[in-house]
């Protein structure tokens, strides 16, 4: 025992040593120019005139154009969040073309490195380069390796205590991780009668039924979309998922001539709020009830929920669209399609709440509706708070496609066809990299009607959008704040 306590002394000095012996790493020194004015560059590290120090990052950025086959500095700054960048040198990275502009991005891991990019306009890749840093890589290699030993050696010498915690009891475990899930049935495919198809989708077929005499909507899936099926159907059988805001699930079951895969839901006669809006316009009450059961949904599919043994973690959806909302006969919105869903599980040890089985990229979802940090790359997905934030951008892209088909909120009482968020401003069909250059780089968003600043009700609207689709993920409203100013509103500016 005491020989085991002189090694536990001895392994603890070496570490205080290794530390100490080598000083704190330096903040990342990154040369800085900003002639656009993107806001989330400057506030990523302290800025001296040319230079930038980097607050949270190790990573230098450059985004380029191409002016005379000559490569042209638009931004040079701190990376917004830490990012792999492995290269010393800025090498450049495939070009991007957006209205006739050739754009290009770079980003390095030494000081200034941004500086001078590394391009070539022939096919050749450009050679690495290296930097004195190198040197200093290696020690802090050497060093984090002799550390790693150390720290085995303590693990190996606790090992040998006979002591054994106690083993958690259910009820400590089902805080620890949220995996629970309730039984549903399995609903065989001879009780359904298929009538009509009403929708196609990317992952999934969906047919107008009837099932024990009740009209529902039955969601078919390839056999070969079974990952897709079952992320949709571990959502539809959390505790506590029954809800208002939530289309009602009714069971699953497969097809027994082609091994399909499917999911009966409870009809929402109106169909998509997309088709919804396209055929109707609604007068300041009526947008309103869409605008409250739509963020209602949002807010419950978000909330942590235990109530006596059961618990429902936050969900991020995803993929929300006009397309992935429903409406009910009672002019009520629901949420459905949750096949690009995240559970977002609280595991022990950790006081928030990680995403898991998220793919590298995973830009999950519709295009036009992804927030700007999804776009761009610039999020760390296992945050599950960037996915919920990122539910409240989209979030406010819906309102406003509600509400721009609101006759009592433009002059005359004539609203304007529908459109989709950023069809007037980029077409019809948009592109990541025009979503990029104008979300990301230019932080626009879907124009705000004129109209709206002669009512009562518009600063009250425009600064409920403003602050849910902020370019930064931490300053948008939650889902509940969302909520609670639409109920406001109705109270305030009811008619």
């Amino acid at each position: 025992m005491i020989l085991q306590q002189w090694w536990l002394m001895l392994a603890v000095e070496c570490i205080f040593i290794c530390i100490t012996g080598q000083s704190s790493p330096q903040k990342r020194q990154c040369a800085f120019k900003n002639t656009i004015a993107n806001k989330q560059f400057e506030d990523a590290g302290d800025v001296n005139g040319s230079v930038q120090v980097c607050e949270s990052t190790q990573c230098c950025v450059g985004y380029y154009r191409i002016i005379n086959d000559q490569p042209r500095a638009d931004i040079l700054a701190c990376d917004i969040v830490e990012k792999s960048c492995p290269n010393n040198a800025c090498i450049a990275q495939p070009a991007q073309v957006l209205n006739n502009i050739t754009s290009i991005k770079c980003a390095c891991n030494t000081d200034l490195c941004n500086n001078n990019i590394n391009w070539t306009s022939e096919s050749e890749e450009p050679l690495p380069t290296y930097s004195y840093s190198m040197g200093k890589k290696k020690a802090a290699v050497i060093i984090l390796i002799g550390t790693l030993l150390v720290l085995w050696l303590i693990i190996m010498i606790l090992k040998e205590k006979p002591e054994n915690p106690p083993s958690p009891d259910a009820d400590s475990v089902s805080r620890l991780c949220s995996c629970q899930t309730r039984k549903t049935s399995e609903i065989d495919f001879a009780d359904i009668e298929l009538q009509q198809i009403v929708g196609r989708g990317h992952f999934a077929t969906v047919w107008e039924g009837k099932y024990k005499g009740s009209m529902v909507a039955v969601k078919v899936f390839p056999e070969g979309w079974k990952h897709t099926f079952t992320a949709e159907k571990e959502v539809y059988e959390l505790p506590l998922m029954k809800h208002a805001g939530i289309v009602n699930f009714l069971g699953s079951g497969r097809t027994p001539y082609d091994s399909s895969w499917l999911i009966v839901l409870q009809l929402a006669e109106y169909g998509s709020l997309h088709s919804y809006l396209c055929k109707h316009t609604t007068n300041w009450m009526l947008s309103v009830k869409l605008c409250q059961s739509l963020s209602q949904g949002v807010s419950y599919l978000h909330s942590d929920l235990h109530i006596h043994d059961m618990h429902k973690p936050p969900v991020a959806h995803r993929d929300f669209s006009s397309s992935n909302v429903l409406v009910r006969a009672d002019g009520t919105c629901v949420l459905c399609d949750f096949g690009c869903s995240t559970i977002l599980r609280f595991c022990s040890g950790h006081h928030r709440f990680h995403a898991t089985n998220i793919e590298a990229h995973a830009q999950l979802g519709t295009l036009r509706y992804m927030p700007p940090e999804i776009l761009e790359g610039s999020v760390n997905l296992r945050n599950g708070w960037c996915l919920l934030q990122g539910d409240i951008y989209a979030l406010a892209l819906l309102l406003w496609e509600i509400l721009m088909r609101c006759s009592d909120l433009f002059e005359g009482g004539v609203a304007p066809q529908h459109l989709l968020p950023y069809e007037l401003e980029l077409g019809a069909d948009v592109t990541l990299e025009s979503l990029i250059q104008y979300v990301f780089h230019m932080e626009k968003r879907p124009s705000i009607p004129k109209d709206w600043g002669l009512l009562p009700q518009g600063f009250v609207l425009q600064e409920l959008l403003t602050d849910c689709w902020d370019c930064e993920p931490d300053a948008r409203l939650t889902a509940q704040c969302v909520l609670s100013r639409l109920m406001n509103l109705q109270s305030s500016y009811s008619s």
